[in-house]
């Protein structure tokens, strides 16, 4: 549950800067959502899938709010590829794999 709560409460903290009207740093956002999704999906890979909703989903969302554009769908799909890269990474390191059933007793 942490890291969901956590994937939202970044998502939410990158979508609030994003939506600033000082903030102009598309590169900065785009790389804070890819890494923040790819490390949070490492670190719970069965539901990597839902943290990269869960970080791009806010930053669209207080984008759509504040300026009514929808060009920052691109967020969501940035987010999901993070994700998609941290469940490879964490299959890959052995962590994402389900745990093997206890012999019957």
């Amino acid at each position: 549950m942490i890291p969901l709560l956590l994937s939202l409460a970044v998502g939410c903290l990158i979508g609030y800067v994003d939506s600033r009207p000082t903030w102009d740093d598309t590169g900065i956002t785009a790389g804070s959502i890819f890494l923040a999704s790819l490390l949070l999906a490492v670190w719970r890979p069965r539901s990597g899938w839902l943290t990269g909703l869960l970080i791009g989903g806010p930053v669209v969302a207080f984008n759509v709010i504040a300026t009514g554009n929808l060009a920052s769908l691109i967020a969501l799909v940035i987010a999901l590829v993070g994700s998609i890269v941290g469940i490879l990474i964490a299959r890959t390191m052995g962590t994402g794999r389900a745990r093997p059933a206890s012999p019957p007793s």
